[in-house]
């Protein structure tokens, strides 16, 4: 696995109510700090992705669907530089993945519907200065296929 990145496998508790799921505690042995909580989504046949960020850690939970993330470790200084890792998470699998800053990451929905990711990045959306470094999703050096067409 990449250098920094974790994964927590997630604990659904079902009854006859419904379902609960806790996904990021404070008393995790990943957690970090908390930036803000947003939830993303991705149509079938688009990918979003390639980016980074220099300041952020990424956590992702699939709440509804399926996504395939990707990861690509770029950092000069990493044990793990040029490694690749693929995770497929959603309900049926369902897992944390955390994201450190430096990781150029993306998702894509796995199934033919519209999947729902919750992130919880450690730091809030700077709307002026974005730590947010974009790359092509197909035009790039990176040793990872998308099965999706379009980007962004």
């Amino acid at each position: 696995m990449i250098e920094g990145v974790s994964t927590k496998k997630l604990k659904l508790i079902q009854d006859e109510r419904g379902r609960l799921m806790e996904m990021l505690r404070c008393d995790d042995k990943l957690f970090k700090k908390f930036g803000q909580a947003y939830m993303t989504t991705a149509k079938p046949g688009y990918v979003k992705g390639w980016h980074y960020h220099k300041k952020q850690t990424d956590n992702f939970v699939c709440i509804r669907g399926e996504m395939r993330i990707g990861l690509y470790d770029n950092r000069e200084n990493s044990r793990t530089k040029g490694e690749v890792n693929e995770f497929i998470i959603g309900e049926k699998n369902p897992m944390l993945v955390q994201i450190p800053p430096g990781v150029i990451h993306g998702f894509e929905s796995n199934v033919g519907e519209e999947s729902i990711i919750v992130s919880i990045p450690t730091e809030p959306y700077n709307y002026k200065t974005p730590d947010e470094y974009r790359v092509d999703p197909f035009d790039n050096d990176i040793p990872f296929k998308w099965k999706s067409k379009k980007g962004g």
